[in-house]
């Protein structure tokens, strides 16, 4: 029986299968390098095929297991005593007990639908005040005093991609004067500033700045949250910009700093 050839793309996927097999990864939380198997991958539009997320799975299913609320904290009602066996009146009383809620309503479940393992949402982090982390070493160069707008009444701004493609866009003078004193940029001459920070490379220095730890909760996080959102005029600076986990980054949402944590604490 005659083997069909096999095509380019096979090849591709053989290389790239093998390449994946001899790549590895540091795993923040265990300090161990895996395979980038033991990963999950990233899924978004600028991820690169062996991009992968922080913790490896085992890391992962430990950190789930102790997240997992025990019943003081779904605020299950306690039973004082077990039900006697053979009293069905007792057994009864305590199974209404259970599905009694706060108010006392029932709510019982649809017959024959399987028992959710957290039937409450999870218990909400402890978050406390913690100190504004220092900002790096001012880079050389002037401050922004220097910087005069064009004719047309812009600010040039430089930078280059992940890619390391350079790009030029046309700014206002507020915004630059920003940047530069919140260390984002410097100033290159009275017109024009340069960006220090590509988009990577800013998140990987803001997790290694924080070292991975949540700013909000003390939890391993391994996203970047605005202490002032940009949609209230914060821009993404060294100054502006903290580690976070996922569950305090979507519970701060647009709130500033102060309205988060004012909510919290009421």
């Amino acid at each position: 029986m005659l083997q069909e050839p096999q095509s380019p793309r096979d090849d591709e996927l053989a290389a790239e299968s093998a390449e994946e097999a001899d790549a590895q990864r540091l795993c923040p939380r265990c300090n161990m390098h895996k395979p980038l198997s033991h990963f999950m991958k990233r899924t978004g539009k600028r991820s690169s095929k062996n991009a992968r997320r922080g913790m490896c799975r085992a890391c992962r299913k430990k950190t789930k297991k102790l997240r997992r609320p025990t019943a003081q904290e779904n605020h299950l009602p306690e039973q004082s005593a077990a039900p006697a066996a053979g009293n069905p009146a007792s057994a009864a009383d305590a199974v209404r007990r259970t599905l009694a809620g706060a108010d006392g309503s029932m709510s019982a479940a649809a017959p024959g639908a399987p028992e959710e393992e957290y039937p409450l949402q999870l218990p909400m982090r402890r978050l406390s005040r913690r100190p504004l982390p220092e900002p790096p070493p001012k880079p050389p160069g002037p401050d922004a005093s220097v910087l005069r707008p064009t004719r047309e009444g812009i600010i040039r701004m430089r930078g280059h991609t992940d890619k390391g493609r350079r790009w030029v866009q046309e700014t206002d003078l507020e915004t630059a004067s920003v940047l530069v004193r919140e260390f984002a940029a410097v100033v290159v001459n009275a017109h024009t500033i340069r960006r220090l920070y590509s988009n990577k490379k800013f998140k990987r220095y803001i997790l290694m700045r924080d070292q991975y730890t949540c700013y909000f909760c003390g939890e391993y996080g391994d996203t970047i949250d605005h202490l002032l959102p940009r949609s209230r005029g914060g821009h993404t600076t060294p100054m502006n910009c903290v580690c976070a986990c996922s569950l305090c980054n979507q519970s701060k949402a647009n709130r500033s700093l102060e309205d988060f944590m004012e909510g919290i604490e009421e």
